[in-house]
Parts: C-alpha cells; sequence; structure tokens
C-alpha cells in the first residue's frame, strides 16, 4: 500500500508499505478521502511546533476489518475516524483541556491518515474516536470533520452575543469555516482579511460585510467604520501571519476577544505593546485541536446541514501526487481546501 511521509524539508515521500495488522480492539480502515491543513504544511514546509510529523489528521474511509474484540463496529462501515483521543480523567481532562492531555498525544494512527490503509488503535475504537457517517456524506465531506471541529472548540474559549461583529484574519478552509460559524452564531457583521485576491472574492460568496487586503492601509479605518468606531467584538486568526496578529489586536474593541488559530512556526516570535492589550482589557485566548466531543458536534453540523462544507473543497489529487497536492496547498492559488484521495 502507499503512506506519505515527510522526507526532509518540503519534501514527501509516497512509499511502499506493508498492510498493517490488527489487535484484538482495533480497526482497519482503508482512507477514501484525506485533507491537507495548515499544521500538515507546516510539518512539510515550515517548523511545526508539535510532537507528532505524521501526515494527515483529517481521514474518512471504509473499515475493513475489526478485531475480536470491536462489536460497535464492522466490516464496510463508512466512518471518520480521530487521530488523537485524550483519557477524559486526568487533570487537564477535568479542566477542559482534554487536546493537553499526554494520552491525547499518544493515541495515533498507524502508520498514519494519508495511507491508503491505516490503524485505529483499540484505545481510539472504544474511547469515541470512531465516527459513522451517513450514506448521504461524501468521504470528501467527511474529511471536513476534524477542521471543522477545531474551529467549533475555539469557538467555545470566548463569549460572544448574537449580534456581535467578527473579524476573520486568514480566509482558507478553516477560515471561511469561521465564516459560516459566524453566520450560525447569528453576527451581524463578518470581515474577512488575507492577501490571496482568489480567497478575498472566494469569502464574498457567503453573506460577509466586507473582504479587505491585509496589505490595505486603511483596513482599520474599515473595521472602525463599519463598527461605529468601536472595533470588531472576536478577532479570529486563522493564519500562522503574526503580522495578522498584530492586526487582530489592533482591530478588536475594547473588552474584545482575539482569538489565536493559525499555528505559528516553532520560534516565531512577537513584540507586542503590552500597553495595548491591558488597557483595552483585550482577552488573547488560543485553540489547538479538537477532542471527540469537538467531532460529534461537527458531525452534527454538517450532516444537519447548517454547514455546507461541500462548497469549500475546490481540488482533490489522488495519494500517489502528495508533493503536488501540498505544493499546490502551500501557494494557495485558485484553491480552498485540498483533498487527498486513495
Amino acid at each position: 500500500m502507499k503512506t506519505a511521509f515527510v522526507k526532509g524539508p518540503s519534501v514527501i515521500s509516497v512509499d511502499d508499505t506493508e498492510k498493517p495488522s490488527i489487535g484484538d480492539g482495533d480497526v482497519l480502515v482503508q482512507m477514501s478521502a484525506c485533507g491537507i491543513c495548515g499544521s500538515d504544511l507546516e510539518k512539510v514546509f515550515g517548523q511545526y511546533g508539535q510532537p507528532s510529523m505524521r501526515l494527515g489528521h483529517e481521514p474518512s474511509g471504509i473499515i475493513l476489518d475489526v478485531g475480536s474484540n470491536v462489536s460497535e463496529f464492522k466490516k464496510g462501515d463508512r466512518v471518520f475516524t480521530h487521530h488523537h483521543v485524550p483519557c477524559y480523567d486526568c487533570h487537564l481532562c477535568n479542566h477542559g483541556n482534554e487536546t493537553m492531555c499526554q494520552k491525547y498525544y499518544e493515541t495515533n494512527l498507524s502508520p498514519c491518515g494519508l495511507s491508503e490503509q491505516y490503524v485505529v488503535p483499540a484505545w481510539n475504537v472504544s474511547h469515541g474516536g470512531i465516527l459513522k457517517i451517513s450514506d448521504s456524506l461524501s468521504f470528501e465531506e467527511a474529511a471536513m470533520i476534524e477542521p471543522l471541529a477545531c474551529c467549533v472548540r475555539a469557538w467555545k474559549k470566548f463569549l460572544f452575543h448574537e449580534g456581535d461583529s467578527a473579524a476573520i484574519f486568514g480566509v482558507g478552509p478553516t477560515g471561511m469555516m469561521h465564516v459560516m460559524l459566524a453566520h450560525v452564531k447569528k453576527f451581524s457583521k463578518i470581515f474577512c482579511f488575507d492577501v490571496n485576491n482568489f480567497r478575498l472574492d472566494f469569502a464574498k460568496k457567503f453573506n460577509i460585510t466586507d473582504s479587505i487586503n491585509s496589505l490595505d492601509e486603511n483596513r482599520k479605518q474599515k473595521i472602525l467604520d463599519g463598527t461605529e468606531g468601536r472595533g470588531v467584538d472576536v478577532a479570529i486568526v486563522a493564519t500562522s501571519s503574526l503580522k495578522a496578529l498584530e492586526d487582530a489586536i489592533d482591530m478588536v474593541r475594547k473588552g474584545g476577544y482575539v482569538m489565536m488559530f493559525g499555528v505559528p512556526s516553532k520560534g516565531a516570535q512577537l513584540n507586542l505593546e503590552m500597553s495595548k492589550i491591558y488597557s483595552k482589557e483585550i482577552t488573547l485566548v488560543t485553540s489547538y485541536a479538537a477532542s471527540d466531543k469537538d467531532t460529534k458536534e461537527a458531525l452534527d453540523l454538517i450532516e444537519s446541514s447548517k454547514i455546507d462544507v461541500k462548497q469549500l473543497i475546490t481540488h482533490t489529487y489522488p495519494i500517489t501526487e502528495s508533493q503536488k497536492a501540498f505544493d499546490h496547498a502551500r501557494t494557495g492559488e485558485n484553491s480552498m481546501k485540498i483533498i487527498i484521495t486513495k
């Protein structure tokens, strides 16, 4: 079978690997679709700041085999699989920090999600790491469950009210999911920022207030003009750009929230004027990954048609063309979500 690996800076190798065997509690899945996300790109092209270098954590597919102790799932089930599952029993989990749990980092798909076949370990199987998907849901849509779940989790980290305003910095796939969630939460004004003109034009299709180039010298004034001089209630930074984080702090209202959602490079540093943070009483929060609770919410949002992720999928590549797919995702040229298929 074919499996994609990071072989060096900017280099992906698709190698022939042995078909995996399974234990009594494991499940073997044939990958049908797997999305490329920002953290994958950071692993290949940047300096990823987390311990795992495995590619592909947004896979969906069909169960090929189950261990002798598995009763909830069977061969032929159409599923989404989550790569990490926490313990729900440690100090961190009990404080709502499931994605910081040590067990969360220890539970991985093998060899990875970007493989023609992969094993879901017994812990994940027995702790909510597999979700059955309906026949009406495509595997490409199911591959969007995990990134949407990450966005769902982020929205639990700050306070907001119906009728609030938001600025989304970086309107790639997850940025657009934040736009969609802002509509679900009934925000009255949504401003989108990016340097990619294709994505700025793409965002205009989603009933937003304004689509603004991040290099526009009048960008802050446009936000002030659109919010009665206050600034936005919530600023979500869905990009690794530290300049976007600076802009978010500058454009959020007094007492507002800045959500740091995009994955920064390891060692990335920012010189912040802390008096501005303090005097404006800004709350800066971060959100990393998603738990299986969040994936369940994301699946419900998709299957209930509250969020239509199909609109975001612009390109698919076979696994044998993983390098080409990642190169395309890195440039973002005329693209939104790029999915790799078997």
